[in-house]
């Protein structure tokens, strides 16, 4: 996510920073990044100048204090709500500009939560994108009870303006519109499968081809990263206590023997 992030704003002429946390994380953020642009590219969606403008835009590092002089920044570590905390306090110190805009990817974490982490509540919103990034449109924007209305037209113009993202505006709640929706569907899909009610393959043809989804709720689960399915879950029951975001044992097991689909190479099912 953080890499899609990256590009899409680095093709709009922004000055993009990206700070991973290790230099092997780094090194493999920055080859992600550049091998999606040179697919661009190769396509003819992307021209050479283009392309030299938009990886000059673009630097990855370790050192967070190069953040300091940002005026956006966007968050996009795992989904665990104490790391992201922990980031907030330290962006909070960090960052100089105090109307820099402090934002999450997170897909279910309240924005509240990282707000209070912070000495500057109203500048923290939630800019919620959709993998991939460079292909989806959408972007859910989630403001807290704190949130200004100058950190959410900062939020507004970014999205829509400068990236041509489709906004939808949510409230501060687990899960926001979209994940709210999605992941129940995605766990009983997991709990009809578990049960032996169907096959795998049976249950994601049936909603691809009976009900025109592009992708099948197990398949789509496997994309997502089921460790990730599983922390946005556990995030939904935590807010609500309904048993329909319970994460199922099936998923749990999968995630504790660490497989959590496309990228471990298995999940649902198997991948090269």
């Amino acid at each position: 996510m953080g890499s899609g992030i990256a590009e899409v704003s680095a093709r709009a002429g922004i000055d993009v920073v990206v700070i991973e946390s290790s230099a092997e994380a780094a090194a493999a953020g920055e080859k992600r990044i550049r091998g999606s642009l040179e697919r661009a590219r190769d396509k003819g969606k992307l021209d050479e100048s283009d392309f030299v403008a938009t990886t000059d835009k673009l630097t990855v590092s370790t050192d967070i204090d190069a953040l300091a002089d940002r005026q956006l920044v966007i968050e996009a570590i795992v989904e665990n709500e104490r790391a992201k905390t922990e980031l907030f306090a330290r962006l909070d110190k960090i960052v100089e500009d105090e109307n820099a805009v402090l934002a999450s990817n997170t897909s279910s974490i309240p924005i509240m939560k990282l707000a209070m982490a912070t000495e500057r509540p109203g500048s923290v919103i939630g800019i919620h994108f959709f993998n991939p990034v460079p292909v989806l449109h959408l972007v859910e924007l989630v403001t807290s009870l704190h949130t200004s209305d100058e950190t959410r037209a900062i939020a507004v113009d970014y999205s829509s303006n400068q990236l041509s993202k489709r906004v939808v505006h949510s409230k501060d709640r687990a899960g926001f519109i979209v994940n709210a929706l999605l992941i129940p569907y995605i766990l009983s899909a997991i709990r009809m499968f578990e049960s032996g009610f169907a096959s795998k393959e049976d249950i994601d043809q049936g909603m691809v081809t009976g009900c025109a989804h592009p992708m099948g709720p197990l398949a789509l689960a496997d994309l997502i990263g089921l460790d990730t399915t599983m922390a946005v879950a556990e995030s939904l029951y935590e807010e609500f206590k309904e048993p329909l975001y319970a994460s199922p044992p099936l998923l749990t097991r999968m995630v504790e023997a660490g497989l959590l689909g496309r990228k471990t190479g298995r999940g649902f099912y198997e991948y090269g």
